[in-house]
């Protein structure tokens, strides 16, 4: 079983007790992290596609540290101008153990959603009638009159 997640804006395959390395997160070390956009989800053979993502369905992981990667070298150059500039970078990163895949999230929470919904709809159909203006009053009367 595998999932393509979508993590800090990138894209994961990744698979039960598998460690991979994403871009910083802010959670400490050894808390658990839920991503919810799955995007892909295949149970031996049995392919589920989300629109773009999948609902009621999560990859629960375990910041396991918070780690910097290999220096890589950055190196500009001019041509016959004399221009050398020579940069580093060492990307900040999270190693992450991925411990379930397609756990359901709890229905309740879209009820509360549906309810608000509803309300908000009620309060539409109960707001207050249009006020008429002085000018819209007298334009009403002259036109009765005639």
């Amino acid at each position: 079983m595998y999932a393509i997640v979508d993590i800090a804006g990138q894209q994961f395959k990744v698979q039960k007790d598998q460690q991979i390395f994403v871009h910083r997160l802010q959670n400490e070390e050894g808390s658990k992290v839920s991503f919810d956009r799955v995007l892909l989800v295949d149970n031996d053979g049995k392919v589920e596609v989300g629109a773009p993502v999948i609902t009621n369905v999560s990859v629960e992981g375990k910041v396991v540290k918070h780690l910097q990667a290999d220096k890589v070298l950055v190196f500009k150059k001019k041509r016959r101008k004399g221009y050398q500039k020579l940069n580093g970078h060492r990307q900040q990163l999270t190693e992450v153990l991925i411990e379930s895949i397609g756990s359901a999230k709890p229905a309740s929470k879209a009820a509360p959603k549906a309810k608000l919904a509803e309300e908000s709809k009620a309060e539409a159909k109960a707001a207050p009638k249009k006020v008429e203006t002085k000018k819209e009053a007298s334009e009403d009367a002259s036109n009765k009159e005639s």
